[in-house]
């Protein structure tokens, strides 16, 4: 999947999130909110400025997103992007409203309306995580100015072939076809059990903890 469907996924058959940012004091807050569109820019929600989550944004300018459709989670799909935003004001507003017409059930008088600015996370990193697939399948994306950077465990040339990461993983992801073996990230739960176990340390982390 490119990273334009992925974001439109996230916008369409996901739509309200779960959103992280932080507080005067550096500490970590939640709350839902509904992705109104994405494009090629990004993605776009709005909040009302009197909110604590609107003045988080204005002095952080930087948040986290997570959302997830499923019956269960073992049938689930889950987005997870975080990156930079930058406030747009009201001017997309009517763009937005028509595209989310339940919005004015919340807000239903053009007076009212007023309170309502909108965001843009321009540039950031994600990563879709679908559990409804065997293995599973994982798929890391960028866009604005973030360079996407692979993470995850890497085989080194350490590796001497004796398997005993093989009895461990869970996705049965590790191809021991090519010299040394390497780990399919695509499929890749991140569980560190390869490294773990290998006597030879030649399982190694590379990326952002």
């Amino acid at each position: 999947m490119t990273t334009a469907e992925i974001l439109q996924y996230l916008q369409r058959e996901i739509h309200t999130v779960a959103a992280a940012a932080t507080d005067e004091d550096g500490l970590p807050v939640t709350c839902a909110i509904d992705v109104m569109e994405a494009d090629e820019g990004g993605l776009y929600f709005l909040t009302a400025r009197g909110k604590n989550f609107y003045r988080r944004l204005a002095n952080r300018q930087y948040i986290a997103l997570t959302g997830m459709k499923g019956e269960d989670t073992m049938s689930s799909v889950a987005v997870s992007v975080r990156g930079r935003l930058r406030e747009l004001g009201s001017d997309p507003l009517p763009r937005l409203l028509k595209k989310n017409p339940y919005m004015n059930q919340i807000y239903p008088t053009a007076e009212s309306r007023k309170a309502l600015i909108v965001f843009q996370l321009y540039e950031g990193e994600g990563q879709w995580f679908d559990l409804s697939k065997k293995p599973i399948e994982r798929i890391s994306f960028s866009f604005g100015h973030v360079e996407k950077k692979e993470e995850g465990y890497f085989i080194t040339a350490a590796c001497d072939d004796c398997r005993a990461c093989e009895a461990v993983c869970p996705q049965n992801c590790i191809d021991f076809s090519t010299t040394p073996a390497a780990i399919q990230k695509e499929h890749c739960l991140h569980c560190g059990l390869c490294a773990e176990v290998c006597p030879h340390e030649a399982v190694i982390w590379e990326g952002k903890r």
